[in-house]
């Protein structure tokens, strides 16, 4: 195989998980409610499930899928019945004080801090700000994403991160970025969002690329390729939401500061 094609092995089953994928998002989204509170259970406890597989080896299997558990009712006890959301830390504590054997538990803790409060703001922006909002997250996401691995492959040039992603480059960074301001453009020529959107999107979409690195450094540091193999083409729920965790956990942040300049009206 030449170089060039080995380059884009694995753009066909990408893609072809990435449309089942974004079909499902799309209904799950279009229908709200509890539907789509079931896909963001669904997706934190197999991302639970996934980091405390990869920092606990093979003596941490039965952990995981207890995590995995615990963090599904945890969500469903702050999601169904508005609260406080103090059944989060469970998950984070957890993997904090390593009730197995585990690598690097307090990095594994704050992913899992990340991963359930993504979880809830997904929940909780499609509630509240409405499917505009929710969809120009995902947008921004995407487009970073999509951006950096067409510029990443094609144009290459310095690493952003070597030691940690070694396959990330500059210019796939900014061209996600670039990716990420256009969606705000888009939204706001749409009238969908205000001019302050173009500014928070690249912002949005380099939280979302440091979730990567985020994840990058777990797998690095534990000595695994993918976080599980699930998603054929991407890897683990992790390796394709990861950046989505970053990402939501920015907006999250943004959310207690300002309001969002997107989605009027829900």
């Amino acid at each position: 195989m030449s170089a060039p094609a080995g380059r884009w092995a694995d753009l066909r089953p990408r893609l072809m998980s990435a449309a089942v994928m974004l079909a499902m998002g799309v209904v799950e989204i279009w229908l709200g409610g509890w539907p789509f509170l079931a896909l963001a259970v669904a997706l934190v406890s197999v991302m639970i499930w996934e980091l405390a597989a990869m920092t606990g080896g093979t003596t941490g299997r039965r952990m995981a899928l207890i995590l995995a558990g615990l963090a599904a009712l945890a969500f469903f006890a702050d999601e169904g019945w508005p609260s406080v959301p103090s059944w989060w830390v469970i998950p984070p504590v957890m993997l904090a004080i390593g009730l197995t054997p585990r690598l690097h538990p307090l990095a594994s803790a704050l992913m899992a801090g990340a991963i359930m409060v993504a979880g809830h703001g997904l929940f909780v922006l499609r509630d509240e700000a409405g499917t505009a909002a929710i969809l120009w997250l995902i947008g921004v996401v995407i487009a970073s994403d999509v951006m950096g691995y067409f510029a990443g492959r094609i144009l290459g040039g310095p690493k952003f991160w070597p030691a940690i992603s070694p396959k990330k480059t500059w210019s796939g960074t900014i061209a996600g970025w670039l990716g990420a301001t256009a969606v705000g453009v888009g939204f706001v020529l749409a009238g969908q969002g205000e001019p302050l959107l173009i500014l928070l999107s690249p912002f949005v979409a380099f939280a979302g690329q440091m979730g990567d690195i985020a994840e990058s450094w777990i797998k690095r540091r534990t000595g695994v390729k993918d976080s599980s193999h699930l998603i054929p083409g991407h890897g683990g729920v992790m390796d394709r939401f990861d950046a989505l965790c970053g990402a939501m956990v920015a907006v999250m942040v943004l959310g207690r500061i300002i309001e969002l300049p997107v989605g009027f009206g829900g």
